[in-house]
């Protein structure tokens, strides 16, 4: 196990279990060194709580984590975002944690405005160094106002930390798609951005299709359908403040407001209530039902429902997109719970294609954790 624990560390995974290690004491945020039994070193990170006791940023005895390591590395994430994004975009995520080897740490730009997010309380310990290493980078990118966003749902906040004061809501581009996104109060840090090549799909596939959209939250892939030239739209989510920025954004993309419709409710009362009515292209992209492990076996269940339903009002020969961001359930079971609710609505499925998040959201070959987006595309049949 140890060997083992060493080579992933050395192929650079970034976490380090409490439970591998032996018992120490140190500050959050503190630099610490991990050594083998014979007192090697092994890794230098910084130390967190809960269950990750280390956050890992070099397996290098040389390299110091310090001011110059984040600019560093901050620099070179930003380098790939410059040859990866795609045109017309100007919303992505700029650091991505651990796929960029800066642990705990995430920021997206929304046009000139950027939110940052802290993963635990280690690297929130960091916090002036990383502000004073993102503040250059951001400017020389016309970012001029960043915020820190904190808690989740009924608790999220958005501290001001430098720049102009940020609207209630902001528009952006993503191919062209007019999005609006409210930072402020929105999921995560207002859009799902690891969409952002599931919608592109989604719009080269919709023309003369009914689409109906479950979980749409801000509309994000019922623009891109209705921009895809879709002959109707359906957007259901039980959050009325999202359905509202989703036709805003309809609106903002001068989208004809009669092949739109909004249905503010949860997802299995309307799959159940509409089991007559069929979509040319069905699209499900759930928030995480596995939050932890220990809720991953109810989330199995969960999906295969969702599924199962979710089937039987695909038309026959249809499109079904599902998507999972459960980091807890891996794409193989995702896989599987999509089969079962297959059986369960006897359909036939075929595979069209699969993938992730895209590059702007990289993942570490040997952080399997960080493979956490699933989207399957199929083809339903009787």
């Amino acid at each position: 196990m140890v060997r083992k624990l060493e080579r992933a560390l050395k192929q650079g995974h970034p976490w380090i279990y409490r439970d591998a290690l032996a018992p120490f004491d140190a500050s959050l945020g503190a630099v610490v060194e991990v050594t083998d039994r014979r007192g090697r070193f092994v890794a230098r990170g910084i130390a967190d709580g809960g269950p990750i006791a280390v956050r890992v940023f070099t397996c290098d005895r040389r390299e110091r984590i310090d001011a110059s390591l984040f600019e560093r590395r901050m620099a070179e994430a930003a380098a790939l975002r410059d040859r990866t994004l795609p045109p017309d975009t100007s919303a992505y995520r700029l650091l991505h944690g651990e796929g960029d080897r800066l642990p705990g740490l995430a920021c997206d730009v929304y046009g000139t405005l950027a939110v940052m997010r802290f993963d635990g309380e280690g690297i929130a310990a960091w916090h002036d160094t990383i502000v004073a290493a993102l503040q250059p980078l951001l400017a020389a990118r016309g970012v001029a106002t960043l915020l820190l966003r904190s808690g989740r749902r009924d608790k999220a906040r958005a501290e001001h930390l430098f720049g102009p004061p940020a609207p209630d809501t902001i528009d952006v581009t993503e191919h062209g798609m007019v999005l609006v996104a409210d930072i402020l109060r929105g999921q995560k840090t207002g859009l799902f951005l690891d969409h952002r090549e599931s919608r592109a799909r989604v719009r080269a596939l919709s023309r003369s299709l009914s689409v109906l959209n479950l979980y749409g939250y801000t509309g994000g892939f019922s623009v891109a359908a209705g921009l895809g030239r879709a002959e109707r739209v359906d957007t259901v989510d039980q959050a009325g403040p999202a359905l509202a920025l989703a036709r805003a954004s309809w609106e903002k993309n001068e989208l004809e407001a009669s092949k739109h419709r909004t249905h503010e409710t949860d997802v299995f009362e309307f799959l159940a209530g509409v089991r007559g009515t069929k979509w040319d292209l069905v699209i499900a992209d759930p928030p995480s039902f596995a939050p932890n492990e220990a809720t991953r076996a109810a989330a199995l269940s969960a999906y295969r429902k969702l599924h199962a339903l979710a089937l039987s009002v695909v038309r026959d020969g249809g499109l079904y997109l599902a998507a999972s961001c459960s980091s807890h359930i891996d794409r193989a079971a995702f896989l599987d719970t999509l089969l079962a609710g297959a059986g369960d609505a006897h359909r036939i499925l075929q595979l069209l294609d699969s993938w992730g998040a895209p590059p702007d959201h990289p993942r570490l070959a040997s952080f399997p954790e960080g493979d956490y987006l699933k989207v399957f595309l199929v083809r339903a049949l009787h």
